[in-house]
């Protein structure tokens, strides 16, 4: 579904991602781990086509897209719902899927079961679906940002930090979410701090430090890694 081959990325002399190399396979969830600074965003942003690749290669689905505008990458079925949940503030819940759906050529009745499969997957937004989007809760922003993602039905699912700044219980249903998009079949790629969440739901997953791959290996082989329990996971 994805592959990366010796991406790098840069800011100016700074260099955020040095050359890193990676594959999703269709159906699989697999999480990217590091700590902060570690250039994980900066790897999602460039599989969306928000930051230019000053180096190497991105593949989708078999289509070199390194070069693509972000709309065309909507196109090829990539979906991002980015650090930080990025909503549409001045807009209402239901206004904000609608945009999720903007890209599909489909009809009303086909946007309106797409968003009730999405109050089914997170019912406050049912709740809060006339609100304004910048008067949720943090945990229901993530919700919509996950849920607006969803609605261009993308083939690949990028999530950027879903647990960020959330309450433990809101954490809980995030994963549970992505535990069902799992068995749904969606192909995703998670960016995560909180590692053990991250590596207990992925098939396999990566280490990302300073710009770099150090590590690979199944989630469970991760889980149970002594540098990564050292480093990530507050263990020894």
């Amino acid at each position: 579904m994805l592959k990366l081959d010796s991406v790098k990325v840069s800011y100016g002399a700074i260099h955020a991602v040095k050359g890193v190399s990676l594959e999703v396979r269709e159906g699989e969830v697999v999480t990217i781990i590091g700590a902060n600074g570690a250039g994980k965003s900066s790897l999602l942003k460039s599989i969306a086509g928000l930051q230019a690749v000053s180096a190497g290669r991105v593949t989708v689905g078999g289509r070199d897209c390194t070069q693509l505008p972000p709309h065309m990458r909507v196109g090829l079925g990539i979906a991002l719902s980015p650090e930080g949940r990025g909503v549409f503030p001045d807009q209402t819940v239901r206004e904000n899927l609608l945009l999720g759906a903007y890209s599909r050529k489909q009809s009303k009745a086909e946007t309106e079961a797409a968003m009730e499969r999405e109050f089914e997957r997170f019912p406050r937004l049912r709740e809060r679906q006339d609100q304004l989007s910048g008067t949720l809760s943090g945990g229901e922003q993530q919700m919509l940002a996950i849920s607006r993602a969803l609605m261009s039905k993308p083939r690949l699912l990028l999530l950027d930090e879903p647990s960020l700044g959330l309450a433990p219980l809101v954490i809980r249903d995030i994963f549970d979410a992505i535990r069902s998009l799992r068995d749904e079949g969606l192909t995703i790629l998670l960016v995560e701090q909180m590692a053990k969440q991250a590596l207990g739901v992925a098939d396999r997953a990566y280490v990302l430090e300073v710009g770099n791959i150090t590590l690979e290996g199944s989630g469970r082989e991760l889980l149970n890694d002594p540098k990564v329990k050292a480093a990530y996971l507050g263990t020894h």
